[in-house]
């Protein structure tokens, strides 16, 4: 639970990145006679809140959570289940999909920026910059560069000459594209098999005259035996997870 809360801490740290190269103005404070630069007490508590309420939101687009949880989605709605799995269960599962698939990234990060941080051996902006270079590294390795140089051209921006140098501002957009494609991608590949068999369901029941016998009673069930006797959902979380690049030393 320590280092799982050192991974969060982190990543509430990243929002911050976006900022910058954008020059924040500084504020003179006038106390008994005495001018003292810094921000408002105020002020950072705001910031503060501001990136706790951000941190979902890096989670879910600057980790594989996207990709698995709407491969998820696809799989149940193609054997049909309606609300089985529940919802609470596959988003569960992704997170702890998105926990393994990341740990490389993450312990990385813990040992180049929050351990040292918490020993007060580098800065708070040190740490920042320290964070994002495994960050960068995974979601580079995992973008297209199609996707990529698009964005890069939308943006004026000049091709990188290494994963750490490119912009978070571009880097993200780009990296959750490729993800919904690759999602996609992976979701029509498993609608294949169970649209076939609903196919095959239909026409034989057409062709034996029992036509208000609704064909999901017959291929739902079908749908179920083959997904299990194929052991279906170790070889999704097995593909899943292979289906990343994870940088060594990342």
């Amino acid at each position: 639970m320590r280092r799982f809360l050192f991974f969060f801490l982190g990543f509430a740290a990243l929002p911050s990145a976006f900022a910058q190269g954008i020059a924040m103005p500084e504020i003179e404070l006038h106390i008994g006679g005495e001018a003292s630069q810094g921000w408002f007490l105020g002020l950072k508590i705001l910031v503060l809140l501001t990136v706790l309420a951000l941190a979902p939101s890096i989670l879910v687009m600057m980790t594989s959570f996207t990709r698995i949880v709407v491969v998820l989605a696809f799989l149940r709605q193609a054997l049909g289940t309606q609300q089985s799995p529940p919802t609470q269960v596959l988003i569960g599962l992704a997170l702890f999909l998105t926990a393994f698939v990341m740990a490389p990234v993450w312990r990385a990060m813990q040992d180049k920026a929050v351990r040292p941080y918490l020993a007060h051996e580098i800065t708070e902006e040190e740490a920042i910059a320290r964070a994002l270079v495994p960050l960068k590294r995974f979601m580079a390795a995992n973008t297209r560069k199609d996707d990529l140089l698009a964005l890069l051209e939308a943006a004026h921006a000049a091709k990188p000459k290494a994963p750490e140098e490119t912009p978070l501002s571009v880097l993200v957009p780009a990296f959750v594209i490729s993800e919904l494609r690759t999602a996609f991608e992976i979701g029509f590949l498993i609608y294949l098999p169970f649209v076939v068999i609903d196919l095959v369901v239909a026409s034989v029941l057409m062709s034996m005259g029992m036509m208000m016998l609704p064909p999901v009673m017959i291929s739902l069930p079908l749908k179920l035996v083959l997904f299990v006797l194929v052991d279906g959902w170790r070889l999704l979380v097995e593909n899943l997870v292979r289906s990343y690049t994870v940088p060594l030393g990342a």
